[in-house]
Formats: structure tokens, sequence, C-alpha cells
């Protein structure tokens, strides 16, 4: 059967190769991008790729605009077989030095639009008896970390919801799982909002020096996104995925730390100098 795949945020990194293995693994993937002039660089991997994709403007944030893509690709591709939530942005700054519009931001980007694009897309899922959706978190989804407070609180609250989600949607056929990457290299540290440390400066520089060491050994771009479409794609199912050993290595000493000991041993000394 020839799946329908709806990517979002799929301009560079991650979501860019997950758009093109989607459709290499022979998917009619529809591909989203804030504007058009930003999908130069997924333009010419799917042309690398010998593939063609389906390129729309959307703002996630955009409720509204949201449930009228939806009901756009149904009407011109006869379904939505699976949606991957992979539009996001990063933010460092601890709770003292942070705006509250940040905040706001942070979980409108994160987990808001997510909930809204899933819960335009599932009534098709539904009523088709058929459906995967797989939201890119992150591990900073399962494991808090230091100067990422808006960022992890919007990564929990999403796998929170997914995983809530996931026994419900299944008794109808559908699949959700969340995938968690780790560092991964891509341009999504440019575009992370840094708000100045104040108070905490001296311990957001060694946080920052440790973060750019992570970052200097990333996994790929490309091969993230493979694993983002092979979850997505695979006949195995998992609530919860992660791109890498190394993810899988990061996440487990949450999922596993009853009493929080394990991720406070390991993160407060990241921001000790």
């Amino acid at each position: 059967m020839n799946r329908v795949a709806v990517v979002t945020g799929t301009s560079s990194g991650m979501g860019l190769h997950a758009a093109v293995a989607l459709a290499k693994a022979g998917c009619t993937v529809v591909a989203t991008v804030r504007s058009k002039e930003r999908a130069v660089a997924l333009e010419e991997a799917a042309g690398g790729a010998d593939v063609t994709l389906d390129i729309r403007e959307l703002d996630v944030t955009d409720h509204a605009a949201n449930a009228r893509f939806v009901d756009e690709v149904i009407a011109d591709h006869g379904s939505i077989d699976v949606l991957v939530n992979n539009a996001g942005r990063g933010c460092v700054g601890t709770a003292e030095t942070l705006p509250m519009e940040t905040v706001r931001e942070q979980m409108e980007t994160n987990y808001f639009s997510v909930v809204a694009l899933t819960q335009a897309a599932l009534p098709h899922m539904r009523e088709a008896r058929r459906g995967t959706i797989v939201t890119v978190t992150s591990v900073g989804g399962v494991v808090g970390q230091p100067f990422a407070d808006a960022y992890c609180a919007a990564k929990f609250a999403v796998e929170g919801f997914m995983q809530s989600l996931s026994t419900v949607a299944a008794h109808h056929g559908v699949r959700v799982s969340v995938i968690e990457p780790a560092a991964v290299a891509t341009q999504f540290v440019d575009n992370v909002e840094k708000i100045d440390g104040g108070p905490y400066q001296e311990q957001l520089d060694a946080y920052l020096a440790r973060t750019a060491g992570a970052f200097a050994n990333a996994q790929s771009a490309e091969s993230a996104g493979e694993a983002i479409a092979g979850a997505a794609l695979a006949d195995e199912y998992r609530f919860r995925w992660q791109t890498s050993d190394a993810a899988a290595t990061f996440a487990g000493v949450s999922l596993g730390d009853l009493d929080g000991s394990r991720v406070l041993g390991m993160t407060t000394p990241w921001t000790q100098a």
C-alpha cells in the first residue's frame, strides 16, 4: 500500500532527512516548511535522492491552519497514513531568567502545535482504522537538563500526552509513538534562543561548554532522519524509540531512576566549571 506521510519541520536537519527517507521507502510525502523560501535544501536533497516531495507551507503554531492543512492533504491524497510531528525549537535559560513569553512560546511550538495537528489528523486515521503518529521529542523529554527548563518542560509534556493517547488510539488501529534523539548535528542549536544567564552566568558558561563538546560528537542529521522514518514504518510497534545507541543510554538513565538520584548525579557536574 502506498502510504501518505506528513512530516513537519523539513527545511533542514532531521525533518529533511526523514522526509527524503520516507519518500525513498515508497511513501507519498507531504513535507511542511514555514515558508517556501526555506525549502531550497529540501528540494536539493529530494533531487539528489531522485524522489518527489509535496512541499507545503505551514506554521504549526497556527491551529486553524493545521486543521485546513489536514483537510487539504486528505482532499488531495485521500488519506494521512503517517504523521511525523518534527517541527520544534530549543531554548536555553533557567527559571529566574526566563521571560514568561519565552516559556509560552516553547510550549506553543513544542507541545500545543503537536497536540493541535494530532487532533486534526486523528479522526481520519480513526475512521480508516489505521495510521501511525510519531512525535519527535528528545532525550530532553525524559531527562531534565540544566538551563533547558522551558524546553524540557514542553518535551516532557508532549511525551505524557502521547503516552496517555497511545492505548486509546491503539483500540482504533492507530499507533502512537515518540522518538528521542540525543545530540544531532543540525542547525537546531544555531536556532536555539539563548537567555542571558544573569546571576547564573558562570554555571551557564560551564553548561554551554559541555554542550559544545557533546555536539562536536553528535549523530548525523541523516542518520537521525533515517531512524525517524524507520520508526514510522516499522512492523514492530514500540511507544518509545531512540535515534542512536547514545540516545538510548542517555534516556535509560531516567527511565529507571525511581528516586531521581541518577539523573541529578549525571547532570549536576554539567554546571560546574
